[in-house]
């Protein structure tokens, strides 16, 4: 629970006494004071509410406060805000002027979510000093909470795993190895090891156990592992080599003889056996408090918590070389480390660190954080991991499975403090983009195949189905090149890029291919009244029509225009001659190879056909109708501008296609 790995956090060096608590007559503020130096919260605690409660003369108001100073600064340290926040009140209301009450009163507000109090005593405090961190540290926080209550949570999906929780604390969840078939984790249920509870926390010292998946993957109950490593000390907050053969974990061992302080430890599995632990030495000294390691991915690095000189304040993660630990000792630098605590520590690539924090600004608490390092190797960009991993609570020890899903821990919820090991899943984003390949008469294409290459390096080719519809998966924020093709027809490219937000798209996009052999409209060319020169609007089409002829550099086409039935055949002739002449220069200009252009004006010579698409647009004009003057003329005046427009159209065909031409 919090109480229990919080023993595990604190940058002290506690002795662990086994004296039993005074009676209710006996007891004194200096045997509390001596038990709270000793670092036994919970025993302290109950000594000091039980001497506030006696504390009621006018005359012992002043003592009363420096006991509920004392009172919160145990309830902080067994992770009970609440409390906590009630206590630092009396300490006030009392008398004590102790500008760092309204430091740690800040702390706790935030911790059980209200914030705009929780900034009040913030800025209480930095009125005494105006620079510090911690409380900059905590407001920042505190405005990112209250910011964020109004905006959209991560995708993460949270769920409590009951099944590895029990009535007591459960944390620092760990996979053994890459198959992500057995977790392990720390627990302080009644099962454990030892009969004894501590005076530290007032339950029973932690020991480590683990669960499996079946056959079917599905989890079963935890049980204690095997072997020797489980003992009356506390065990807990562990990783593994990655062949999986050996445990690093934190030990904290109690001794009546003198002070003991938190340590790393090595087991050895044999089998479904774990090995007595042995003290893994970092330091020479016996004072320093190190614990929380992880081991790097390629096992490389030790990555542990520490108070050892040389750090930024409180909680520091350093690293130790496992190869060459001589002279490799390394503090992670003050992107990382804070003058809060750092800690719990989770290495999951070379470059990219989970730990969390409660120097960072975050939610209240301690917040999980992702660290990802340069390419340069020389600096550290930290990122809150966001609502719904972090929470009002301490949220802490995350071990990462297959993708981005996997465990860790909170108190989230839990007024007695005890912590709780939680499920985490990021479900794929569903992005796609889909369409159809069809012709100019809007059929679909047989056959047809569509390639899509994003900068990411992805590369995907597909064959259209019978309907001419295609469908592919995308990822975010990559751009895309797509292109379309069939035997008989002109390949179409499209340059797009997906959106970077994080929510499930779908993009639509169909590809209008032309025929090799048999004329195709341009849309939407559009010319002055008798006149060939083209207007504005068209040339929107026209630049289309040069992208695709850039996509099929080793084709040739014929431009084509075409007249109304009204005027003279030789003027029909002559204007629809200089509009297609006009539609070449235009792509010349472009760029285009003049040498793989003609042009030609047929006048009114070659009246329109009705093909699907048009029925689609004029539904008063049947499919395969030849709209002919004489046709036309039986129209109402109404439809017989319909057909005029229909006929007053700008074409391309394919005359030439060079033997090497690539159809995708």
């Amino acid at each position: 629970m919090a109480k229990n790995r919080h023993i595990l956090l604190i940058a002290v060096i506690i002795a662990f006494l086994t004296a039993t608590l005074p009676s209710c007559k006996s007891v004194k503020l200096s045997d509390a004071d001596d038990t709270l130096a000793r670092g036994e919260f919970y025993a302290a605690s109950t000594m000091y509410r039980k001497i506030y409660n006696k504390l009621t003369k006018p005359e012992e108001r002043p003592l009363r406060g420096e006991v509920a100073y004392k009172l919160a600064t145990c309830y902080q340290r067994l992770n009970r805000p609440a409390n906590a926040v009630a206590a630092y009140n009396n300490a006030l209301r009392y008398g004590q002027k102790d500008s760092m009450i309204y430091l740690h009163l800040g702390q706790m507000l935030q911790a059980t979510g209200k914030y705009q109090q929780a900034i009040a005593e913030y800025d209480k405090y930095l009125e005494w000093k105006p620079e510090d961190g911690v409380a900059l540290s905590g407001i920042r926080g505190c405005n990112i909470a209250l910011s964020s209550k109004d905006a959209p949570k991560s995708r993460y999906i949270v769920k409590q795993s009951k099944l590895f929780n029990s009535r007591r604390s459960d944390y620092a969840p760990m996979y053994l190895d890459k198959n992500y078939d057995i977790l392990y984790y720390t627990t302080t249920n009644e099962k454990v090891t030892g009969e004894n509870k501590s005076d530290i926390t007032g339950i029973k010292n932690g020991d480590i156990w683990m669960a499996k998946k079946n056959e079917k993957g599905e989890w079963q109950r935890p049980t204690a592992v095997e072997g020797e490593l489980n003992s009356d000390a506390d065990e807990g907050i562990i990783s593994f080599s990655p062949d999986g053969q050996t445990m690093y974990l934190t030990v904290a061992k109690r001794s009546e003889t003198s002070s003991t302080t938190v340590e790393i430890h090595t087991s050895r599995r044999s089998d479904a056996t774990w090995s007595a632990p042995q003290k893994f030495e970092i330091l020479n000294d016996t004072i320093t408090a190190v614990g929380h390691p992880s081991v790097s991915p390629d096992g490389r690095y030790l990555y542990f918590t520490s108070d050892m000189p040389g750090g930024y304040g409180g909680l520091d993660i350093w690293r130790i070389n496992l190869q060459d630990k001589g002279g490799s000792l390394e503090n992670l630098g003050p992107q990382i480390n804070t003058g809060g605590d750092e800690s719990f520590p989770f290495a999951r690539t070379d470059s990219l660190l989970y730990f969390s924090s409660n120097g960072h600004s975050g939610y209240g608490g301690l917040d999980l954080f992702k660290a990802t390092l340069n390419s340069t190797g020389d600096r550290w960009s930290v990122d809150n991991m966001g609502q719904p991993i972090n929470s009002t609570g301490d949220d802490f020890g995350i071990t990462f499975g297959a993708g981005e899903s996997g465990f860790f821990s909170s108190n989230r919820g839990d007024a007695r403090g005890y912590d709780h090991i939680y499920s985490f899943e990021l479900p794929d984003l569903k992005i796609s983009i889909s369409g159809w390949v069809v012709d100019k008469d809007d059929e679909p294409v047989p056959n047809a195949r569509i390639r899509i290459v994003g900068n990411d390096g992805s590369n995907q080719k597909e064959i259209a189905r019978d309907d001419g519809s295609f469908k592919f998966k995308l990822d975010r924020g990559v751009k895309y090149v797509m292109m379309a093709g069939a035997n008989g027809y002109l390949n179409q490219k499209v340059e797009f890029e997906s959106d970077d937000a994080e929510e499930d798209a779908e993009y639509g996009i169909d590809f209008i291919l032309a025929s090799i052999s048999k004329p195709s409209i341009v849309e939407n060319i559009f010319y002055d009244f008798d006149k060939a020169s083209l207007r504005a609007e068209s040339k929107e089409a026209l630049d289309q029509l040069g992208v695709m002829l850039e996509d099929n550099p080793n084709v040739s086409i014929e431009m084509s225009a075409h007249t109304d039935r009204k005027g003279s055949d030789q003027y029909n002739l002559d204007l629809s001659e200089r509009r297609a002449k006009s539609v070449v220069d235009y792509l010349v200009g472009k760029g285009i190879n003049p040498n793989r252009l003609t042009w030609i004006g047929y006048g009114k010579q070659r009246p329109k056909t009705v093909t699907k698409r048009i029925n689609k647009e004029y539904p008063q004009f049947e499919e395969g109708t030849e709209l002919t003057p004489e046709f036309i003329d039986g129209l109402s005046e109404e439809d017989q501008e319909a057909a005029d427009q229909i006929n007053r159209r700008t074409e391309f065909q394919v005359t030439a296609i060079d033997t090497d031409f690539d159809l995708l």
